[in-house]
């Protein structure tokens, strides 16, 4: 089931977030959030942008978002769209179904571009992004630095309208 997140949902989201932090490379955070930092940050997106997760037998197995791409009021039809699959799930199309819904929301929103920054490689997220016809736009070299490598980002581009 995809339903939209909750606040009480907080706990469980960042286990899953915070996992990727502390062991992966695909988001820039390299210590791993509190509760009050997830629930800012849930709060600040739901305001504006859907907040999905995906449930299956009262457990979270994943969750997407769309959030403000860059502060200047020129990029407010632009969105900025994640997803994370808890470890060990993935290969079930949670993704992907979270993905289908996501989008279907920010259309109905009206937001004209969705954007996925993606760490490079990750051949996991570009298969996702390029299965709903996202194409690469920009390569960026060596803009992130984490776990003492440097990182390059790679950004995916859908005009919803």
């Amino acid at each position: 089931m995809i339903r939209p997140a909750n606040i009480s949902d907080a706990k469980l989201l960042l286990e899953i977030y915070n996992y990727y932090v502390e062991h992966s490379v695909v988001t820039f955070d390299d210590h791993p959030l509190s509760v009050q930092d997830f629930i800012e940050k849930l709060e600040s997106i739901k305001a504006k942008y859907p907040f999905l997760v995906y449930e299956e037998n009262n457990e979270i197995l994943g969750y997407a978002y769309g959030s403000r791409f860059r502060p200047k009021p020129a990029y407010a039809s632009t969105v900025e769209t994640t997803v994370y699959v808890k470890n060990g799930v993935h290969g079930r199309q949670i993704g992907s179904k979270l993905y289908t819904k996501l989008l279907q929301l920010l259309k109905q929103q009206n937001f004209h571009i969705a954007l996925g920054v993606i760490t490079l490689p990750n051949s996991a997220s570009v298969n996702l992004h390029k299965k709903f016809k996202f194409k690469k736009a920009a390569h960026l070299n060596q803009v992130g630095r984490k776990f003492g490598k440097w990182l390059d980002v790679g950004i995916f581009q859908l005009k919803l309208h």
